[in-house]
Parts: structure tokens; sequence; C-alpha cells
């Protein structure tokens, strides 16, 4: 483990199951401190990981579509240096269900947690995080207009082409903020989201995945990858 000094902080947004929970794992076996959060009715697995990993990880509850909630949580955290800052949370609706068939309720509940939500958690917590930090967040491949060329998934491609266009904003905000900003891709994992058929099992993704995080720290600017650190077409 590393010098208490030089333990990175990772504070993991939407960590109670899937990728999330396996990131969680992943840094504490890399000896980091991690701050993860799920919703009060999701927090179960992660609670698992505390008598493995004592004084390393803590668990925080916060729902990022409710504001309060955020603000809480920064107030909570007010004096705690973050180095990585990722934000995991998502959503999808129907598989099948295209624009021309999802309810009004339903898109604003795929768009609110999967664009508009991480984005007020950036905004929220940007100040804890130094020059020499990062800030990512799980995006999609599906959200590059470049790849979309069989229209499946349609909402959600939506939902994460929306975030992909709101970090390139928040990057051209900050044009001179020195930490790496990155859109990650983990491809098409077997998870409750992913399904029983996707390509790549959690072993498979989730330590690349890290590593090309690693990888990017320092590198300023927004980057947007997929797991294997490979440049994800907008």
């Amino acid at each position: 483990m590393p010098a208490h000094s030089l333990q990175k902080t990772v504070l993991l947004i939407g960590a109670s199951r899937g990728l999330g929970l396996a990131m969680v794992e992943e840094y504490l076996n890399r000896g980091c401190k991690v701050i993860a959060t799920g919703r009060d009715a999701s927090r179960d697995r992660l609670g698992s990981l505390l008598t493995r990993f004592p004084g390393l990880l803590e668990i925080e509850t916060v729902d990022i579509t409710v504001p309060d909630q955020l603000t809480a949580l920064h107030a909570r955290l007010a004096r705690r240096r973050i180095d990585l800052l990722f934000v995991n949370a998502g959503v999808k609706n129907s598989d099948g269900e295209t624009i021309a068939d999802v309810s009004t309720d339903e898109f604003i509940r795929v768009m609110v947690t999967n664009a508009l939500s991480p984005m007020r958690v950036i905004e929220t917590f940007k100040d804890r995080v130094p020059p020499t930090g990062t800030i990512g967040v799980m995006s999609s491949g599906q959200g590059s207009l470049t790849n979309n060329t069989n229209g499946n998934y349609e909402v959600y491609r939506g939902s994460k082409a929306a975030l992909n266009m709101f970090m390139r904003s928040f990057a051209a905000r900050h044009a001179d903020d020195p930490r790496a900003l990155l859109l990650m891709a983990p491809g098409w994992v077997r998870t409750d989201m992913g399904g029983p058929d996707a390509r790549l099992s959690i072993e498979e993704s989730i330590p690349a995945l890290l590593d090309t995080i690693e990888a990017y720290a320092g590198r300023a600017g927004l980057h947007y990858l997929d797991y294997l650190g490979r440049i994800v077409p907008w």
C-alpha cells in the first residue's frame, strides 16, 4: 500500500452495483482510499466490502437526481481532497423502446439520471479535485454519433451523447484547467444493465478501464476513451 501522503482518494458516485461496485473493489485492491456512494436501498453489496478493507472504504448515501442531497454530501466532504472524482450513475429504458414510443416521464428519467445529474455532481465537487487530479464520468460507445449505424437503444444513446456534449462544454468553459477530464466507454459488459449476452466480463473491462484512467492522469483536456485506451470518435 502506498504511504499515506501518496495514497490517492477516489470519490466514486453510483457505486452500489455493476461496474461501479467493481471499480470500488479494484481501487481498494490497489490500495486507494475510496468514498463510494449509493442510494438508500442499494448499498448492501458495498457494505460487504467494509470488513475486507477496513480503513480504506467509506460509504455515503446520495441520490444524485436530488440536488439537496448533493449539496449535503459536498458539505460532509468539505475538508476532503479528491484525487479522482468519477461518476458512474446511469439507467436505461426498455431496450426496444424508440424515441417514437418512449413516454415523456421515462425520457425525462433517463436524461436527468444519465446527462443532467452527472454534470451536477461535477459542478458541485470540482472544487474538491486538485489541479493534479482527474474528473471522469462513465459514458458509453453508444454515445458516439459516428458509431451509431444501427439506431438501437436510441434513448439511452441520446442520453450519453448529451452527457458527452455537456462534458465538452464543461471543458470549453475550463480551457486552462490542468486536470484530466475523461469520458470512459467500458465496453458491453455482463452486468444487470448490460445483460447476460454482453461481450465482456467485468474482469475483462474494469481493471483495464482503471489502467486507462491512471495512464491519462495529468493529461489536461477532455478525452473520450474506451476501456483499452482507444479514442472513441465523437
